[in-house]
């Protein structure tokens, strides 16, 4: 049944991706008066209003990319417009031209630097880009380091409204919390951890702990090594210095509940259990640090931000712990936990965690 999974999933995440929406990133950086807007849109978007495929190849290169650039600067300024508290703002310079990768394909990178009247305390954007090539195109719109989540810009429904108004730390712990409350993936991850953690591996099975200070000691191993590797990963992915794509690393925390819930049915992962959740730790730290991301934090601005946030994810595991462990110490010895919850509640982890695995690896949906 295990190998039967695995290769499922190996096929699935073979298969072609489906086709992705047309989306374009607009970030503003706020200093007082000074404003730095950054706009990354995708070459193929580009190329279709543009043809910048002047060979014809249906490949884009940078060359063919770089000899566009003042009409790709033209687009962008007649597709975003904005002012601050209501009075234009003056642009003082233009970035160089430049390319990034987004889980969507290439993307062109604008960067202007513009100087308003007075401080900042709300952007009034006014967003058109592609309005009259493609109308499933949207703009997502953020101000650097306030709170909220990205704007949807639809293309000519007139002026939205960002405010400039910074997160407090309170908030960012606060944001750590929900991001654990509201990650079914992650929770579901623990629950299959902690479902056995009051267990030993007792040959090719498993057998109930002796005390509950052997689960404690146990439950602490596996926290432990949980939260060093996820730490590590969060930090590195929020300060970008690590940026896989997020379809593949949403496929892969799928994948590692799916281990999880099938190690319990039948114990089959090598060595002690923490390292297994110090690896699968790993790839959730990545995931973890999706909201720092969005803010669009730099260097010593993401220190403070970077530790609350992990903290509230902390105290969101804690919480998981201390509601589930107590239960599951209390049941360890009994029948219906050997031959009912255990298995049952393992195998509908399980079940999830694959179809998990087909949504995002095929981007397709097949859970309400």
């Amino acid at each position: 049944m295990t190998r039967l999974l695995l290769m499922l999933f190996a096929l699935v995440c073979s298969a072609a991706q489906a086709h992705q929406a047309s989306e374009a990133y607009l970030v503003y950086r706020v200093e007082g008066a000074a404003i730095e807007q950054r706009l990354d849109v995708a070459l193929r978007d580009l190329d279709r209003d543009l043809t910048l495929d002047a060979n014809g190849d249906a490949e884009l290169s940078w060359g063919e990319v770089r000899a566009r650039w003042p009409d790709i600067e033209a687009l962008a300024d007649d597709g975003v417009r904005f002012t601050a508290d209501g009075a234009a703002c003056t642009r003082l310079d233009r970035g160089p031209p430049q390319l990034d990768e987004h889980s969507d394909g290439t993307h062109a990178v604008l960067v202007s630097h513009w100087r308003c009247p007075q401080d900042v305390h709300e952007l009034q954007v006014d967003y058109r880009l592609f309005a009259r090539t493609d109308a499933a195109h949207r703009g997502l719109a953020r101000i650097a380091g306030t709170a909220g989540e990205p704007r949807v810009l639809v293309p000519g429904r007139g002026p939205q409204t960002l405010s400039a108004e910074q997160r407090s730390v309170t908030g960012f712990i606060a944001e750590g919390i929900a991001h654990i409350a509201s990650g079914l993936d992650h929770v579901l991850f623990l629950v299959t951890l902690l479902l056995v953690a009051v267990w030993r591996r007792d040959g090719r099975g498993w057998a109930p702990r002796d005390s509950a200070r052997s689960a404690f000691a146990e439950t602490l191993r596996l926290v432990t090594a949980f939260t060093l590797a996820h730490s590590v990963t969060l930090g590195l992915a929020a300060s970008g210095l690590i940026d896989p794509p997020a379809a593949v690393v949403e496929s892969l925390i799928a994948l590692t509940v799916l281990l999880a819930a099938l190690d319990n049915l039948r114990p089959f992962v090598p060595g002690p259990r923490w390292l297994m959740v110090g690896a699968f730790g790993l790839v959730h730290g990545i995931g973890f640090a999706g909201p720092l991301k969005d803010l669009g934090l730099r260097g010593a601005e993401l220190v403070l931000p970077l530790m609350a946030f992990n903290l509230g994810v902390e105290l969101g595991q804690l919480a998981v712990v201390a509601l589930l462990l107590p239960a599951a110490l209390w049941c360890r010895r009994a029948v219906v936990y050997r031959r009912w919850i255990v298995p049952g509640g393992s195998g509908a982890i399980a079940v999830l965690a694959l179809l998990w695995c087909v949504e995002r690896s095929l981007a397709v949906q097949l859970l309400p």
